[in-house]
């Protein structure tokens, strides 16, 4: 552990960070190396230190993680601040674990109905009733799997939390009570209920809830140890600590309310991970679907994922956002064919097979008072990393 000194608002910052060795890199995912040996310019990315040095004194988080990696390697791991300020301080490190929030739809769920659909067992096509049968009341008979992965289904953004306090058997029959909000395919909504359905589907035609699909057929077979719903006592403690919830911190606990109703597993959120491990998933995504000799995805079914969807607000994936209001964590100078997500914890995943980069920023942004704002934050990160390329 080393410390670096750097000055913002005219105030001296100690911005703690860890770069892990190659060796314990190599036993976890992919090996480190300079930015130079992987066409990164050096000093380029060094500017992310003030970045972050900023958004720590401006309040924005207490820490954050960031990974940069390019050509099957890690070029950049940092941890930066504190996952925890309350009620004592805990310094960030980079195998620190986050509540992915959001992320959890492309990387767990969207991923595992591909997976489904390469398998034949479900069609982009399907009408979701046709599986379902519950979720055709009130007019929602026409919604397909497309619909849901693209967020132009016309199901509300969320509904009541009222719906979920009576357990996820009754919570999930309030859904398919639901009525649309808009026509199918009319619409672009950002819709957590859509991928509420979306693992519900998952259920249905595998017998296994998403996280005990996504551990078998994604995460174990890469390697990802520390990936996955409900993290073990192992990961809880070292968890990036969100807010309170009933007097007590979130560590490890799915911050998401209908997450928690649900139970922690849930196709919108409540998935964890470490840097490490999703560099691991976002190399695998820049191989065509395959990493160190096991495949996930077939290349043609990971094109068909991150293809172009028009929607009526821009330009979505298959689970993924490209292109639409929600880009802002995207940073300038990634490509068209760049896709990725974010997470209300304050999470960013973002990945472009044109420049062959990842670029990963995991903050604690809601800790300790729900406060911090990293969208534009992040956003500047992801701007530096497509400027470290040396062309």
């Amino acid at each position: 552990m080393s410390n670096l000194r750097v000055r913002s608002s005219g105030m001296p910052l100690v911005i703690l960070f860890a770069v892990v060795a190659i060796a314990d890199l190599n036993a976890k995912g992919l090996p480190l190396a300079e930015p130079a040996a992987v066409g990164l310019d050096g000093a380029c990315l060094s500017q992310i230190d003030d970045v972050v040095a900023a958004g720590i004194d401006e309040g924005e988080m207490p820490g954050c993680v960031v990974c940069v990696g390019r050509r099957g390697k890690i070029a950049m791991l940092k941890a930066y601040g504190n996952r925890q300020v309350e009620p004592e301080k805990i310094e960030m490190t980079v195998d620190t674990v986050f509540d992915m929030a959001s992320i959890t739809k492309p990387v767990a769920t969207a991923t595992s109905v591909m997976l489904l659909v390469e398998r034949g067992s479900l069609k982009l096509t399907d009408r979701v009733a046709e599986h379902l049968p519950e979720f055709t009341q009130n007019g929602k008979d026409q919604v397909t799997v497309e619909d849901l992965l693209l967020h132009q289904s016309g199901l509300t953004p969320d509904n009541a939390l009222s719906d979920y306090e009576d357990g996820p058997e009754k919570a999930i029959a309030n859904i398919y009570a639901l009525s649309l909000r808009a026509e199918p395919r009319t619409k672009f909504m950002y819709s957590d209920v859509g991928f509420i359905v979306l693992a519900e589907l998952i259920r249905q035609r595998t017998a296994q809830d998403v996280h005990e699909f996504s551990q078998v057929n994604l995460f174990r077979p890469l390697g990802m140890n520390e990936t996955g719903y409900l993290p073990r006592q192992e990961l809880r403690e070292r968890a990036a600590v969100t807010e309170q919830r009933d007097g007590r911190w979130m560590r490890g606990e799915v911050h998401d309310p209908r997450a928690y109703c649900l139970g922690g597993v849930a196709g919108h959120a409540g998935l964890f991970s470490t840097a490490q491990d999703l560099a691991v998933f976002a190399q695998m995504l820049l191989n065509g679907g395959e990493h160190n000799g096991t495949r996930i995805l077939e290349t043609d079914t990971l094109n068909t994922m991150t293809s172009d969807f028009k929607v009526s607000s821009g330009i979505r994936g298959l689970g993924w956002d490209k292109q639409t209001g929600y880009s802002s964590n995207k940073g300038k100078g990634l490509s068209e064919r760049a896709f990725g997500h974010g997470g209300f914890t304050g999470t960013t995943f973002w990945v472009d097979p044109e420049l062959d980069l990842f670029v990963i920023f995991l903050s604690n942004r809601l800790h300790p008072d729900g406060k911090g704002s990293v969208n534009r934050l992040a956003g500047r990160i992801g701007t530096i990393a497509a400027d470290a390329i040396e062309r």
